[in-house]
């Protein structure tokens, strides 16, 4: 059976949320939890044809109320992550077999928009892997032990990376075979580390990742400003 070419979308949020104190993702965001804001925008993306739910035991029922209180047509799997994100990462995937294109996004990542979408699907398209990222803005360091610095990377190749992060589902499945036991941070490094050309996209300054209260607080500033606008 020859694979689907539409595009599917696993949602991690399978995370304990030790350094912001809680589970983040069911915070109130304006009208709406956490996580709805970006479920709502694969809900609503017609390039987007299913979507995984990767939850943790213990939001596993919250989120599944979440997703029956919306409406979400699109969500036909919920499943348990592991103990690392890409373990989540690969429980997920596992569950879109049949797919040729996959997209990975963090539900703490709450301004996801189409936009962004069509971009990546665009590069993944045209390359086989495509990660959301914006340059950086700050002088980046390199330092050694006791803090030494190494050397100061040429910023201009210097990318911050987000999600959503597009991928060959085959290609992300092999990476995940080979290298799925090796710590990394983030699904491009396995692509990375197995040999497949990932390029990144021009995601937003706005696509931040909510990982302390400082950054929940910055996330309704955005909210307020995007229902004012």
């Amino acid at each position: 059976m020859m694979p689907s070419t539409g595009l599917a979308a696993v949602v991690v949020a399978a995370g304990e949320g030790r350094r912001f104190g809680g589970d983040k993702l069911f915070c109130r965001l304006d009208n709406r939890a956490v996580l709805a804001w970006s479920l709502d925008v694969l809900e609503a993306s017609p390039l987007v044809s299913t979507v995984v739910l990767v939850l943790n035991q213990a939001n596993l029922e919250r989120g599944r109320r979440l997703v029956g209180r919306r409406g979400y047509h699109k969500i036909r799997e919920i499943c348990l992550g592991g103990v690392r994100r890409q373990d989540s990462v690969w429980r997920g995937v596992q569950h879109v077999t049949g797919w040729r294109w996959v997209a990975i996004h963090d539900g703490a990542r709450p301004f996801l928009t189409d936009e962004i979408l069509k971009r990546g699907f665009e590069v993944a398209q045209q390359i086989g892997g495509a990660v959301a990222a914006v340059p950086v803005t700050d002088t980046i360091k390199i330092v050694q032990e006791e803090n030494l610095i190494e050397f100061t990377p040429e910023r201009a190749r210097v990318w911050a990376a987000q999600t959503p992060q597009i991928f060959r589902y085959d290609q992300l499945a092999e990476a995940y075979q080979k290298y799925g036991d090796q710590d990394v941070t983030d699904d491009a490094e396995l692509m990375e580390r197995a040999g497949f050309p990932t390029a990144v996209f021009l995601g937003s300054y706005e696509n931040l990742k909510i990982t302390t209260l400082g950054d929940l607080a910055l996330a309704r500033t955005i909210a307020r400003g995007r229902r004012c606008g």
